[in-house]
């Protein structure tokens, strides 16, 4: 069963959002440099370990980044074994993908799809490191 590790929240003012987030929540926001110059923040809702994975059983953390494209809405991302595999699922199913894989950093690989409802989702596959 895969499940989901992350969340993306869009914001129009990154600066406003994170305040928001931090002073409403206690949320630790951290920038993240990103290829191309894009503005990201890493949303941590709870302590993490020292690889940055939650200490909390079934919580998840998340990312604060600049709306627009395919981040208009927040969007919940989902781990799996195999992005190619799922991507190919998803467009048996008569779905289609909006955001194409990318590698992010040496850490995974991302894509986004849009399901059968009209929702955007990401989908999250880890690198193995050797």
């Amino acid at each position: 069963m895969d499940k989901v590790v992350h969340f993306e929240i869009p914001a129009e003012n990154i600066e406003r959002a994170n305040k928001f987030y931090s002073d409403i929540f206690g949320w630790k926001i951290n920038k993240v440099p990103l290829v191309g110059g894009e503005e990201y923040c890493i949303a941590n809702t709870v302590e993490t370990d020292e690889k940055g994975m939650p200490k909390s059983p079934g919580a998840i953390n998340g990312g604060i980044m600049k709306k627009g494209g395919t981040g208009i809405y927040p969007v919940i991302v989902i781990k799996v074994e195999s992005i190619r595999q799922s991507i190919e699922k998803i467009k048996r199913s008569g779905c289609k993908t909006v955001m194409d894989i990318v590698p992010v950093g040496d850490f995974g690989l991302y894509a986004r799809f849009e399901d059968t409802e009209g929702n955007i989702m990401g989908i999250w596959q880890d690198v193995k490191k050797e």
